[in-house]
Formats: structure tokens, sequence, C-alpha cells
């Protein structure tokens, strides 16, 4: 049996041996006997290996230099913002055991197309937050003593159902806690598991409309507007892989497990930063802005004469300095413009002029001008444009794995690079129960007998 399945099979013993009343001190101090011991001091030797940071080249597998190898994951979230957090654990070498409903097509998001690949028929969408991990499909109602099983040697599980939905299952927090006490249980959901909203179902847009973004978000003049991703399931997705992080750290000193509680709503919320701030210590309602600044002046796009450019002057020097490069430096010493205060109070007439003057030639002839700026400036690129940028290219962040179906599959790279860890795409988003077999044969010991009983219930696909 592998370590951490040892590790979690000794927490277990303890626990069930003393009624679940041993001291966290006594539990800790027997784990960590039984654990070999490393000795810190050697990592700092000269002649040890580095780790390549790079991530230049694919390899499906994990190293000592990821930071979370040997931490295993039960995955039961579907759609964006749990699979994005497990993702980026997975990045960082976790092993992430996606668990999917059987003969229902698994995470709704392998359906949320088109487009879809040829072959696995999966959505694309699917393939933005899903890398790293294993496919496998058990149903949880019937077979929660294998999703018990399975919670005996992971580390976390992450689930996203609505609160109690899981505890009719058997699968609730206090349920795994029971039989799994060093397991840490993060739950993401639309509200929390308290409060008046507890029971509905959470949606990124929804979360975004009542959550106060969709209200600062649009033209001054026009309806509120949706951001173009899935922002707030990102963030929330985000803070919940902060929260395990944080969780893991503070298992190692007290040997326990515990819930962790991560909403939509909270987090779309916290979003506002000095906007909520504004409004909490000022009174000041907010307003839509377009892609202009409520309070620095000029700070938005401009139209061009072949697509759009962004701006910004945050301070009374940098805005000299964009006169100078435009050559209208007699705008710069103008009362009306010569500070931001000046500049915010006269907003429509200096974005007027820089208007007018901008839309008088493309946007690369502007880039070159602006060469060298302290000012913030780049163009609004299209998503083509994105991904032909001579840095995106440069820094190879686009990865290409291969694809158990569909030959290769391109996907966005972590943006994290560390100087002594490894955090990679690695392999592909799997098919629908890929790894079924796999895990359950190399992780609980299943033999072929009681796999085909399984099928037979279909309990597993």
């Amino acid at each position: 049996m592998n370590t951490i399945a040892s590790f979690h099979n000794i927490c277990r013993k303890l626990y069930i041996v003393a009624g679940k009343k041993q001291s966290q001190e006594a539990l800790w101090a027997c784990v960590n006997a039984s654990q070999p011991k490393r000795n810190c001091a050697a990592k700092i030797n000269n002649n040890e290996p580095t780790a390549d940071t790079s991530n230049s080249a694919y390899s499906p597998t994990v190293t000592d230099f990821h930071p979370l190898k040997g931490i295993r994951i039960l995955d039961l979230t579907r759609i964006i913002a749990g699979p994005y957090c497990t993702m980026v654990l997975a990045d960082m070498g976790a092993e992430v055991l996606k668990i999917e409903r059987p003969y229902f097509g698994g995470d709704e998001a392998r359906k949320w197309g088109p487009p879809f690949l040829k072959v696995s028929k999966d959505a694309t969408y699917f393939l933005a937050q899903n890398r790293n991990k294993k496919s496998v499909c058990l149903d949880l109602k019937k077979g929660k003593d294998v999703i018990y099983e399975l919670a005996q040697v992971c580390d976390v599980l992450v689930e996203n159902y609505v609160p109690g939905k899981l505890n009719e299952y058997g699968l609730g927090y206090e349920q795994l806690h029971a039989i799994a006490p060093h397991l840490i249980y993060c739950s993401l959901t639309g509200y929390g598991s308290v409060g008046p909203y507890a029971q509905r179902p959470g949606y990124d847009v929804i979360a975004a409309s009542m959550g106060g973004l969709l209200h600062i978000t649009g033209e001054r003049n026009g309806p509120p507007s949706k951001v173009g991703v899935a922002v707030t399931d990102i963030a929330t997705g985000l803070y919940a892989h902060g929260a395990i992080l944080a969780a893991l750290l503070q298992r190692q000193r007290t040997g326990r497990g515990q819930k962790i509680d991560v909403n939509l709503f909270s987090t779309q919320v916290s979003l506002l930063i000095n906007v909520a701030s504004n409004y909490l210590n000022a009174d000041l309602e907010a307003q839509r802005w377009g892609t202009a600044h409520s309070s620095i002046v000029p700070y938005q796009s401009f139209k061009t004469a072949d697509g759009y450019l962004t701006l910004g002057a945050g301070s009374d020097a940098q805005f000299k300095e964009l006169c100078s490069m435009l050559d209208i430096n007699e705008i710069a010493d103008h009362e009306k413009f010569k500070t931001n205060k000046d500049r915010v109070k006269n907003r429509e007439e200096l974005v007027t002029l820089l208007t007018n003057l901008l839309s008088k030639n493309t946007s690369k002839h502007w880039m070159q001008c602006f060469e060298g700026a302290s000012f913030p400036v780049g163009p609004v690129n299209s998503i083509r444009e994105v991904f032909e940028d001579e840095h995106i290219k440069g820094i190879d962040l686009v990865k290409t794995l291969p694809h158990a179906k569909d030959g290769q599959v391109r996907v966005v790279g972590p943006p994290v690079v560390f100087s002594e860890a490894k955090n990679d795409a690695r392999t592909a988003p799997p098919v629908l129960g890929e790894h079924t077999d796999e895990v359950l044969k190399t992780i609980l010991g299943y033999n072929e007998e009681k796999m085909e009983a399984l099928r037979f219930k279909k309990i597993i696909q």
C-alpha cells in the first residue's frame, strides 16, 4: 500500500481504537513515527538536482518537484468553479479523482457546446478546467460505500452540490468525518451552508447579478452587462484552492481535517473591493463606466482607425508624457487638465479630444508611437490576436497534450511559475470513465470479479 494510504489507515485505526477520543498530539506523534524522516538540510545541497520550471517539455509524470505530490483529491464537482479549483491543485501535482455520473454523460460541461471534439464528442468548454485528472464513473447513491473507501485514502474531498444533498446520500461532512477524520471537506455552493438563500442552487451569472458585478459593468448609459467569462466561478475556485492549501498546512500541526465552505455570492461581494469600500465608508453608490475609470482620467479604451486601444495616465507626470508623445503639450498645461482632479471634472471634453486624435491612425501605429512609455497602454486584442501575440508565444503558455481519443488538444497552461517547483499541464482532460478501472483496482485493490459486480448493478461505468 502506498505511503498516503498507509498514513490514512493509521489515522483511521487510531480514531477507532480510541473511540475517537485519542488526543490530537498523541495521534500526530504516532503518525509522524510511521513516516520516513526527511532531512530538510539536504534540500539546500548544491549538488541536488533542480527543477526544470520552464514547463516547456511535455511529461505526464508527477515528480518530487511538484509541491502537491502525494496529495490525493476526491473531486465530486462539475461545471466550472469546483473543477477549476481541483485543476489548479492538479497542476501542482495532486492526484485528482474526478467522480462523474455514469450512464448520463458525466460532468454537464462535457455537453456545453458547440464546439465539440470530433471523436470523443466532448465540448471544448470541458477542456478548459479538467486537465491532469482521472475520470471515474461512479453512482454516488448506489456506490456510497466505494466513496467511503476512497475517502479513507484521500486527503481532500471537493463538492459543489446544493447544501444537504450529499447528506441524503450519506456523503455529508459529518458522515465522512466519522470514518475519515483526516479528510479536508471543501464545499463550493451558491450561497453557503447557512442563511436565507442557503438552499438555492448557485450560478455564476446570478451571483454576478445579485453581487453587484453586472450593475457596475457596461456602458455608462447602457444596460448592465455580463463579463465575457465566468469570473465569479473562477474566483470562487481560486479562493477554494487557497483554503484547501491552508487546511493541509494546518493538518500538519493537528492531524485533523475540517470543513471548508466557499460560495459564489460571498466571493462576488468580496470582488467589489474599492466599489464596496466606497459604499460602506462614504455611502457612494456605484455606476457603470464602460472601460473608463471612475476616478482617473484618462483611463479607458479609445477607438482607433482599425480597432481599440486602452491607455491610462495614473499620475500628472504620465499625463504630461502622453501629451508629449501625442504632440499636444499645450493640453497638459491647460488649467482644465493640469491635475487628475481637473481631468475628472472635465472628463467629457478631454475624452472627446483624445478620441478624435487617436481615431486618425491604427492601433499598431499608436503602439509604435508609445514604445517605451511609462504609462499603461495596450491594444484591445481579438482572441486570435491574443494567441498570436509574440509574448504569449515566447513564454510557451499554450500547451499541446495527447488526448485518449482525439489525438491532441491544446490548453492554456498554468500562469504561475515556481523557481524551485513544477506546476504544469501534464495530461489532457480525460474522456468519460477513462480511469475507472485503474483507480478502483490500483487504489482500492478491487479484483475483476468485484468490478463486474459493480458494472452489473450500474454503480460504475
